[in-house]
């Protein structure tokens, strides 16, 4: 059995408004019996979640390797059986494998591959990462029944204005759920940085329009917990899009991954993941 693992390197001190991914402990991981690297993860993380086995199926989705992921927080988790989808996800771990750089990574085919009756693409950052938002706000703004969203943030542009139009227009059903903290540290973060001329009032006037809750996490601090809404889920009629890819416009130079599946029973059974969530949590109100 040839088992290999990469994993995220924090070499800097130095800690970004919104939370960072759990610290890794580099001595644990390396005293593992099998071959590891570690993928430097500054500025851009290497934020990946799967598993690829055999050349036969692949897992994958929003939870992280960390005790609280599995206990305190929301995320999804994804089986695909299909020699194809692990192909490609093999594609993009031979990049950072063989390169190290999150930078060198993604550059997978996004053709769909036949699994069973569904259709399904393959999405991977840095290189497609802008590709990729362009491709869920195209898919989101051309839905007609419903769009459903869980995603700690929301600051991709693409995606970003899409959802404001939905809003505005008022004919989809559209709601989700955030993480309310993080949100509150984007807008922050905003204000600082200058870029609040846009992004701020389309997300505020998304938020306030339409039924978006937010879960009051605990902010981030060296030994807290990590009990942040960390699903990963967008709806759209019968296409799902789920993956480590947070609707964020860092996301689109991480390493991430996303899978786009067209399936009407999955669709209907994340929608309604996404309003179970989002009936845990209040209304999200933004000043």
């Amino acid at each position: 059995m040839n088992v290999r693992l990469v994993y995220n390197l924090d070499e800097v001190d130095e800690r970004p408004p919104v939370p960072p991914p759990p610290k890794t402990e580099p001595s644990l991981i390396e005293s593992l019996p099998f071959e590891t690297a570690a993928i430097p993860g500054w500025p851009d993380l290497m934020h990946h979640k799967y598993v690829v086995r055999d050349r036969t199926a692949v897992w994958t989705g929003s939870t992280n390797w960390t005790d609280d992921s599995w206990t305190r927080e929301e995320n999804v988790i994804v089986v695909v059986e299909s020699t194809g989808v692990a192909i490609r996800y093999q594609e993009d771990f031979a990049q950072l494998w063989k390169k190290r750089l999150v930078a060198k990574a993604g550059k997978v085919p996004t053709e769909p591959i036949r699994v069973g009756d569904v259709q399904v693409r393959t999405w991977f950052s840095p290189k497609r990462g802008e590709r990729l938002a362009h491709r869920i706000a195209h898919v989101v703004g051309c839905a007609e029944r419903r769009v459903r969203i869980a995603s700690p943030v929301i600051t991709s542009g693409p995606i970003l204005g899409t959802l404001a139009e939905l809003a505005a227009d008022g004919v989809v059903d559209l709601a989700g759920v955030v993480d309310a903290t993080q949100i509150g540290e984007v807008l922050e973060q905003w204000r600082r940085n200058g870029n609040n001329t846009w992004k701020e009032p389309a997300l505020k006037f998304l938020m306030g329009r339409v039924g978006f809750s937010g879960k009051p996490s605990t902010p981030y601090a060296p030994g807290s917990v990590h009990d942040y809404m960390h699903a990963k889920a967008t709806v759209a009629d019968d296409t799902v899009f789920t993956g480590s890819f947070n609707l964020s416009h860092s996301g689109e130079t991480n390493a991430e991954d996303m899978l786009e599946i067209e399936d009407a029973a999955l669709a209907d059974r994340m929608a309604a993941f996404v309003d179970s969530i989002r009936a845990r949590y209040p209304a999200l109100a933004l000043d």
